[in-house]
Order: C-alpha cells, then sequence, then structure tokens
C-alpha cells in the first residue's frame, strides 16, 4: 500500500489511541532543534483526524503530554505550551468545519489559566459536533486518573452517595476522565519504543497494541490504515477460548 493512500479495512476499530512519540528524534535527524518536531507532529495531527471517518474510526484519543513531561527542559516545556495554544487558536474553526468534537482528558488545574480557557472554547464550540471524536490527553497520566478518580469515588462513599459495597469494576469507569468515551480497541505507539507510558491504563485492559518504529511526523494516513488492516487480522477473545 502507498504511503498517502487510505482504506476502511473489514472489522477495523472504532476507537484508537496514540502515544505520539518521536517529535525529538525526527527533528535531531534533520539538525534542527526539538521544537522544530513537536510543531512538524501538531501539522501530522491534523491529516490523521482527516483521515478517520474515512477509515471508520470513531473515536481517535493523542497523548499530547503526560504529567511526566514536565521533567522536560524549561525551554521545551515552555514551546510545547505555546505550540498548544497556537494549536487550538488556529485549528478551532477547522475541526468544528468538519464536524470534530473535542474533548481534553488530564489534570486541567495544573495548566496555565489560558491554556484552560481555550481548552474550554473549544470543547464549547464544537460540544454539538457528530462526526469524529477527538480526545487530546494533556497533563494526562494513567496512574494520576486513577487517584483522582478514586478521591471522587470515596468523596461519593463519605458523603452517602455511593454504596461501598456496591462497588465493582463497572463503578470505577464512571469516575474516569474518559466516562464518556468507550475503551480504546487500538493503542499504536510510534518511534520504536515498547511501553505504554502511563497512558490509559484502565482503560486498554483489553486494547490491542501495535509498536511501530515510524516516527510521529512521518505517520501518515497510509501507515495508519496498514496498522489498522493489521488490527482487522486478530482475533480477538476478551479472555475466552478461541472459537
Amino acid at each position: 500500500m502507498a504511503q498517502d493512500e487510505a482504506t476502511v479495512p473489514a472489522m477495523g476499530p472504532r476507537h484508537v489511541a496514540i502515544i505520539m512519540d518521536g517529535n525529538g528524534r525526527w527533528a535531531k535527524m534533520r539538525g534542527r532543534p526539538r521544537l522544530f518536531g513537536h510543531h512538524a507532529g501538531a501539522r501530522r495531527v491534523r491529516e490523521i483526524v482527516e483521515a478517520c471517518p474515512g477509515l471508520g474510526i470513531e473515536y481517535l484519543t493523542i497523548f499530547a503530554f503526560s504529567t511526566e513531561n514536565w521533567k522536560r527542559t524549561q525551554i521545551e516545556v515552555a514551546g510545547l505550551m505555546s505550540l498548544f495554544r497556537s494549536y487550538i487558536r488556529k485549528e478551532a474553526r477547522a475541526l468544528r468545519s468538519r464536524n470534530v468534537c473535542v474533548r481534553f482528558i488530564g489534570d486541567r488545574p495544573g495548566l496555565d489559566a489560558k491554556l484552560q480557557l481555550l481548552m474550554d472554547e473549544l470543547e464549547e464550540m464544537t460540544s454539538g459536533c457528530t462526526g469524529t471524536n477527538l480526545t487530546i490527553a494533556l497533563n494526562y497520566g494513567g496512574r494520576d486518573e486513577v487517584a483522582r478518580a478514586t478521591k471522587r469515588l470515596a468523596e461519593d462513599v463519605a458523603a452517602g452517595r455511593l454504596d461501598p459495597g456496591a462497588i465493582d469494576e463497572e463503578t470505577l469507569p464512571r469516575y474516569l476522565d474518559t466516562c464518556v468515551l468507550p475503551d480504546p480497541d487500538l493503542v499504536i505507539r510510534t518511534s520504536g519504543e515498547a511501553r505504554i507510558s502511563n497512558f490509559l491504563l484502565w482503560q486498554s485492559a483489553y486494547a490491542e497494541y501495535e509498536f511501530i518504529d515510524t516516527l510521529w511526523p512521518d505517520f501518515t494516513p497510509g501507515v495508519l490504515a496498514e496498522v489498522i488492516a493489521s488490527y482487522a487480522s486478530r482475533d480477538r477473545r476478551f479472555g475466552g477460548a478461541k472459537g
């Protein structure tokens, strides 16, 4: 399949989550600073979002900035925050015109007030859209999400709103950031790293994983189509026996 071709495979995933990795290495290979790679990666997001309807993907969740990414240099973090603000301003109308419903997950209070306001505005602007559901994980960590959800659950128990004897594995998901989303069917990590990096820990219990060598700025809709075709050939049994 050509890199720029995308076709819908049979039995494709409804919800795809992507750990977008490799921006820094992509820039280094070209003798440019890491932020150059992040800007290239942001442009790639637009192409992948646009490709989703043609590939049968209803939900796309992308890992933009983790709770651990604050450990990076102050220059890179500041540059990323500026990029996020710029991305929202530039893409807001285009996302709405393409009928994309945008949500953010993560520890929002940990971000600066201006960025939070832009996130709120984009969610409100696209809330009525009925096409692709784009979820952006920003200042997100799976363990942090579960801890925050558990705290809210405990508060409801203490207030008498929740019977502790009624808590089961269906209860906690109602407190997660992703409570309105289906669990991901397929999780993709680019750049050749084979780890999940604290991403959607609870939600991905039965997701299929695909670790590919392609760096995120080189991840075209054609590459996505190839990964989805591979997914379609897998036998998902959810713990049951084959056949």
